[in-house]
């Protein structure tokens, strides 16, 4: 398929109040009056970049999980965005992941775990980082899917092209960024863009959270020459953008710069 329909959702979110949070949500979801098919939502929806995962973690066949297969289902469209999740461990300990879930209408789905954590808000003392990345697979087009602070990291998100055949054509943040740090936001997703030659689609949550930081959105939308597509600043939003994959393949097609990386690996 030549394109692909995104939809995102910039918004508050109502601090450690799951419920309060998923009625919000579903009521954004059902005023969606254009055709989509991935709706975006922000790091840790349902609660906000909460530090309390021994107390609002939830297992994959609690309640929010079931929410998004519900929603998933009901609209037909993949739905994803992260949430604090508890698994156990080999040793019968708890862990505790800030989990990227990509629920599809059937049900099934995949999960990415955070793998830079936030040590500056001691987000490294509550919960265990990932060591796998997430590329989905819908209708001919490939997605990494990230998580936040995993902006800052670039070599994690790094094409590895395999026969010259780039590993990605979207790359997708889901965050809770502050307004203070905003323009490395924007500079970043810019970054990733042109240097992985991909579409880059970051969303980020509005309004304060319950430690007083305030997040100005600054959702965006960047395709691969790092034009801004997109871009909504404050104001909670609902945005509806159909990407082409022609385009994309013209621009690495006529600058053909993956072809001269570097070659690489990632060790654990």
């Amino acid at each position: 398929m030549s394109h692909l329909t995104f939809t995102l959702i910039q918004t508050n979110l109502h601090w450690e109040d799951k419920a309060a949070n998923l009625q919000m949500l579903e009521e954004k979801i059902n005023s969606i009056q254009h055709p989509t098919q991935i709706i975006v939502l922000p790091e840790m929806f349902n609660t906000g970049f909460s530090m309390k995962p021994e107390e609002f973690a939830e297992p994959m066949n609690g309640p929010t999980v079931e929410w998004m297969k519900k929603m998933a289902a009901q609209k037909r469209v993949i739905v994803t965005g992260s949430i604090m999740a508890s698994q156990l461990a080999e040793d019968g300990s708890t862990q505790y992941f800030n989990r990227l879930i990509w629920m599809l209408p059937n049900g099934q789905y995949g999960v990415y775990d955070k793998r830079h954590l936030f040590a500056y808000a001691d987000e490294d003392k509550h919960y265990t980082a990932g060591t796998k990345r997430l590329i989905a697979s819908v209708n001919g087009w490939k997605i990494n899917l990230m998580v936040c602070y995993d902006l800052r990291f670039p070599v994690w998100a790094r094409q590895q092209s395999k026969e010259n055949e780039p590993e990605f054509d979207v790359l997708i943040y889901v965050a809770n960024w502050p307004e203070r740090r905003v323009h490395a936001w924007k500079t970043l997703l810019n970054a990733r863009a042109i240097e992985n030659q991909c579409y880059v689609i970051g969303v980020n949550r509005t309004g304060n959270d319950g430690n007083n930081i305030y997040h100005s959105g600054s959702s965006m939308v960047v395709d691969a020459m790092g034009e801004v597509l997109y871009e909504k600043e404050h104001d909670e939003d609902i945005f509806t953008i159909t990407l082409s994959k022609e385009k994309l393949e013209e621009i690495r097609h006529k600058l053909p710069f993956l072809k001269d990386g570097d070659a690489f690996s990632i060790l654990p």
